[in-house]
């Protein structure tokens, strides 16, 4: 599971096709792109990085104007051998317009993580999301534009 969180210069199919660029060093800044480099989704920096079990970085998504906030990965293995992952995402303004949008994201997120890692593949449903996500690629908004990042 951790692998597939923190893998660089690939997509990660089920974080919505994005790629990750970062060092993994605290302070140093983190972001995910689009698979093509031309948008840039989310930006911010390494708070914590404890292999394999934690990883904590700032978030802010460049499509909305929302201050920054905090987003925790924690892994813990289990007896069973499987692994549980907590994902805490916090920090949020109280005049937040999109926590709950993030909300039903990352569950869909982490489902998607789990099928990825029991199967290698993710689910149809995801599959046609992404698809048609690209093909729309060219109406987000301008200031995902890497170049406007």
């Amino acid at each position: 599971m951790w692998a597939e969180i923190t893998k660089l210069g690939s997509m990660q199919r089920p974080l919505l096709n994005t790629v990750l660029e970062t060092t993994f060093e605290p302070c140093s800044p983190i972001r995910y792109t689009s698979p093509d480099g031309k948008r840039t989704f989310v930006i911010g920096k390494i708070v914590e990085v404890n292999e394999p079990t934690l990883l904590s970085h700032t978030y802010v998504m460049t499509m909305y104007d929302e201050p920054p906030t905090l987003v925790t990965w924690s892994l813990e293995e289990l007896e069973s051998g499987n692994v549980m992952v907590t994902l805490k995402h916090e920090g949020w303004a109280e005049a937040s317009t999109v926590m709950d949008k993030h909300g039903k994201t990352w569950a869909g997120i982490l489902a998607d993580l789990k099928h990825q890692v029991e199967t290698g593949d993710v689910a149809m449903k995801t599959k046609l999301s992404h698809a048609f996500m690209s093909a729309f690629m060219f109406a987000m908004p301008a200031k995902t534009k890497t170049e406007n990042v």
